[in-house]
């Protein structure tokens, strides 16, 4: 825990040099405050863009930021380095992992409380939202993993955050894509916010949540056993 701390902090640090980084963890949270307050239509459900920007900021951020510090830190050396200084890769994970976490957590509370959610709803909200980051934290981490450098990995996260991503947007539009979605976490938490009073997750919405995650879990297992971090 140690180590995991002092690499948790290395990445706080880092952030404000890395403006890539950094725009992931504001660039919703802001998008989300503004379209709030500045555009309003008839008849647009209670918090539309909170919920919607909310699950593509769960999504997203993580994905595209965990994957581009490991990758970039693979491309500079610095984890390779890190790693002869006899930091073990599982602390090295839980560190920019759990920097990660909280980046967005606290966008995320941040964007909820400015757009006027309070209490129980308040609360919901965040709960799913803390469910689906873990999971996005685990795909950005193995796509990081995986690829050889920064340019790699940002054509792996792009196409599959994409789809995690807008996916929930698009199922509103069209009832074909809405069958495909249900099988996706995303979407599964983004109707578990559809009426943030009762948020819930149905039987079914918790399996495919759980199957997302099982698969993404393992997805993470073989990425880091065929490329062995340990020998970076």
């Amino acid at each position: 825990m140690t180590e995991a701390k002092a690499i948790f902090k290395k990445q706080i640090l880092d952030t404000r040099k890395n403006r890539a980084v950094l725009i992931q963890f504001i660039l919703f949270p802001i998008m989300t405050i503004v379209m709030s307050n500045a555009v309003k239509v008839d008849d647009m459900p209670e918090f539309f863009y909170l919920k919607l920007f909310g699950i593509m900021y769960m999504a997203m951020a993580p994905i595209t930021s965990v994957s581009a510090i490991i990758s970039e830190e693979k491309e500079k050396g610095t984890l390779r380095a890190l790693m002869m200084s006899n930091v073990s890769p599982a602390s090295y994970l839980i560190g920019v992992g759990l920097y990660d976490f909280f980046a967005c957590f606290w966008g995320s509370m941040l964007m909820s409380l400015a757009c006027g959610l309070t209490g129980e709803m308040w609360r919901g909200y965040m709960g799913v939202i803390m469910l689906g980051l873990p999971i996005s934290i685990f795909l950005g981490a193995a796509i990081g993993i995986m690829a050889k450098d920064q340019m790699s990995a940002t054509s792996l996260s792009v196409p599959i955050m994409c789809v995690f991503t807008f996916l929930p947007m698009m199922a509103q539009f069209n009832d074909t894509i809405a069958k495909v979605a249900k099988f996706f976490y995303t979407q599964q938490l983004y109707l578990a916010l559809e009426d943030l009073n009762h948020v819930k997750i149905d039987t079914e919405g918790i399996l495919i949540v759980l199957c997302n995650a099982v698969l993404i879990l393992g997805f993470f297992i073989l990425a880091f056993r065929k490329e062995g971090m340990n020998r970076e």
